[in-house]
């Protein structure tokens, strides 16, 4: 693809993302949607392969029909109301809403097309898929989150942290793997947002900058199947060590990053005296971070770190970018910001 035409598509991203975040009208919401739509559908096809082209007519059709019913809904609201404001959603088409913006999102049970999308693209169109294109769907969730179906919430967010554990455990391909990461991370988004909105923001950024680490030390690697990590220290053993670092925290375990949301959706749910909810998602919780810990063993044990005795023509350049240095800090070490969140 032409320099120009990616960097309009990146725009055109930008700008339909700011769209739905800005806007207070269904209808405007419903537009930058489907930019954002239009604008991936491009970079999904970059290969041009026939994964590639699989997965991009999986994406698109599944985003179309979400629209579709996404578009109906909000007539049938304005129907009802006579409003077109976010903030003025009829009960009765707020759930069906709710599950369509999932759709989008690929939570469990409607997953099922992210893991193949992310399969069939490239690890930068990945990057985007699991980050970027999620802003927009989990704004207008955020913007709903009075309006919720608690127990529906709780359930499709339990649901999701089950699925996300169970389909990680059997993949080899790393970017199966970060899709299911992104299922199950979006399951603890779900179920603390109808309580504490603002917590549920947190939790997401923390899993974006963990997400893009993750894909850019892949993609600088050029790694993608499970294989390859073990044989990747000749590479960067710092980078190797930092990307394990990462995937601890993707887990979950203490004192990484990553523990601090998980840690603060267990606090606040107990306060709400759901001991039954957070045993269950502590419990599915274990899946994932089971395959982490054994991802990282993989990594760490399968060969020793040491680089090769001479550098050979095909070892690509090392050249990293201090948005290495910044994702990296911000995966691992925030986890002493955590008083501070308390008094806030």
């Amino acid at each position: 693809m032409q320099l120009k035409i990616m960097f309009f598509m990146l725009i055109a991203l930008l700008t339909g993302t700011t769209i739905t975040l800005s806007s207070n009208h269904w209808f405007m919401a419903w537009i930058g949607l489907e930019i954002n739509t239009l604008a991936i559908t491009p970079l999904i096809m970059n290969k041009k392969t026939p994964r590639s082209t699989e997965a991009t007519a999986k994406y698109f059709i599944i985003q179309a029909l979400a629209s579709t019913t996404l578009l109906c809904l909000t007539t049938f609201n304005f129907w009802k109301t006579g409003e077109w404001d976010i903030d003025l959603t009829h009960p009765l088409p707020t759930s069906l809403i709710t599950i369509t913006l999932m759709m989008k999102l690929g939570i469990a049970p409607l997953h099922f097309w992210m893991p193949e999308v992310l399969q069939g693209t490239s690890l930068k169109t990945g990057l985007i898929l699991s980050t970027w294109q999620k802003i927009a769907p989990l704004t207008l969730l955020y913007q709903l989150s009075t309006e919720f179906n608690t127990n529906m919430m709780i359930i499709m967010g339990l649901l999701s942290v089950l699925v996300g554990g169970w389909g990680i455990i059997n993949q080899t391909e790393l970017r199966k793997m970060m899709a299911y990461s992104s299922i199950g991370h979006l399951g603890w988004t779900l179920i603390i947002m109808p309580y504490y909105p603002n917590l549920a923001l947190l939790n997401f950024i923390i899993y974006m900058i963990m997400s893009i680490m993750m894909f850019m030390t892949l993609n600088k690697m050029m790694q993608t199947k499970m294989s390859d990590i073990s044989t990747s220290w000749s590479y960067s053993p710092p980078l190797l060590c930092m990307m394990m670092l990462v995937m601890l925290s993707l887990g979950g375990l203490l004192p990484l990053t990553g523990f601090l949301p998980k840690l603060l959706t267990v606090l606040f749910m107990t306060k709400k005296s759901m001991i039954i909810f957070t045993t269950l998602l502590i419990i599915t919780s274990l899946l994932s971070t089971y395959m982490y810990i054994r991802l990282t063993h993989f990594m760490m044990m399968m060969l020793t770190p040491n680089t090769t005795a001479s550098s050979t023509s095909w070892r690509p350049q090392k050249t990293f970018f201090s948005l290495f240095t910044l994702s990296a800090t911000i995966s691992t070490l925030l986890m002493p910001i955590l008083p501070t969140i308390f008094i806030l």
